[in-house]
């Protein structure tokens, strides 16, 4: 008996050595720090060489472009915020984003993923392609409840969404914490639904009806957008609280930071927007009261950070209650004009907030069918 326990500790003493390998290795997965951003956080775009747009384009935060000079498209494209050419700001942005750059490029341990991404289900941590990262359809990343997890995601040359994909946020993760670097050009897909800070070598391109919690940071060369929204986001300190200072968004999302004395006080960083899917019924954006003719089935959904609960009414019947994402509804098959109602509940201390689509349905028309599966921003809130 007594041999065989000291075989059992010979055995543990052999195994110590591996096990102090693997625990570092776990930590540096589960601990990333943020990548700090700098002058360049206040950025919903940031170029090198140009900045393109085509259409009604919305930029909720600042415009810079550094060495260049030629911003066209605004308007009809709209800066909530302002805009900085070659002058010292954007200098300085673009000295900022190089160092942000180059720290998403060098962090480590890395996992090595597929060059498609579409489907998965990810913890924080550091992926690397060496080559092409695309997505097909929804990344979910969860934070598994840490809201300062931390998600970096290298490509080696180019990263490249397909139309109508999407980035799913859940148990706590934050936009503002996941990271895109990218060895030469990003391109958006048309129609898709993308949660992350681009910090681009080269160029970025979003094609038609983008939305962007995060930021386009282009390095070198252009940023490119049709009709796009890019709605820099802003990290909630972990459980609501924060000792120094609040850091949230304007009504026009447009960042904005205060300075407390020192009080503990919680925070109003609740933001939500509402979609419709698919993108036939959002082509018309819910302006000046005006309603969109549907012919089709759809399904109504709202994402955003901070979110507790969604209720969703057609009229006056509530036709969902979702306590956790994705918060998402069917809308049955009624004529006439219909008014959609999501009430929003926040986990911090955000007022709850309505949010209205209405649509017109002909009498005739039966909204059958499955619908597809990603939706289309059409109206917002931030906290």
């Amino acid at each position: 008996m007594s041999t065989w326990g000291g075989r059992r500790r010979l055995w543990l003493f052999a195994l110590l050595p591996l096990l102090a390998l693997a625990w570092p290795a776990y930590n540096a997965y589960a601990a990333q720090a943020p990548v700090g951003l700098g002058t360049a956080s206040s950025f919903a775009v940031l170029a090198g060489s140009t900045v393109t747009n085509t259409g009604p384009s919305t930029l909720n935060g600042d415009l810079g472009l550094s060495p260049g000079t030629a911003i066209t498209g605004f308007p009809p494209g709209n800066v909530n915020g302002t805009t900085h050419v070659a002058d010292a700001v954007a200098v300085q942005a673009q000295s900022d984003l190089t160092t942000a750059y180059n720290d998403a490029a060098g962090r480590t341990p890395v996992v090595t993923v597929t060059s498609d991404l579409g489907g998965q289900t990810l913890a924080p941590g550091v992926y690397n392609s060496a080559s092409s990262l695309g997505l097909t359809g929804t990344l979910t990343l969860d934070a598994q409840g840490n809201p300062n997890a931390v998600f970096i995601f290298q490509a080696g040359s180019t990263l490249t969404t397909a139309s109508a994909s999407a980035v799913n946020l859940i148990n706590g993760a934050q936009a503002c914490n996941v990271y895109w670097q990218v060895g030469s050009s990003a391109t958006l897909g048309a129609s898709s639904v993308f949660v992350g800070n681009i910090l681009a070598d080269t160029s970025v391109s979003l094609n038609d009806n983008v939305t962007v919690f995060g930021r386009a940071l282009a390095r070198n060369g252009a940023v490119t957008l049709i009709d796009d929204t890019i709605t820099p986001s802003a990290c909630a300190t972990a459980g609501g609280t924060t000792s120094t200072s609040t850091t949230g968004t304007s009504s026009t999302g447009a960042p904005v930071t205060g300075t407390g004395g020192g009080k503990a006080k919680r925070t109003h960083a609740g933001t939500a927007l509402l979609a419709t899917i698919p993108r036939a019924v959002g082509n018309g954006i819910a302006r000046h009261g005006t309603s969109r003719r549907v012919r089709q089935a759809f399904r109504v959904a709202v994402t955003g950070r901070h979110i507790r609960l969604v209720v969703f009414s057609l009229g006056r019947r509530v036709i969902a209650r979702e306590h956790r994402g994705p918060f998402r509804a069917s809308v049955g098959a009624v004529g006439g004009i219909r008014l959609i109602t999501a009430r929003v509940s926040f986990m911090d201390a955000t007022h709850a907030k309505l949010l209205h689509i209405r649509y017109r349905a002909c009498a005739a028309a039966k909204l059958k069918g499955s619908p597809p599966a990603q939706p289309i921003t059409v109206v917002g809130f931030t906290g």
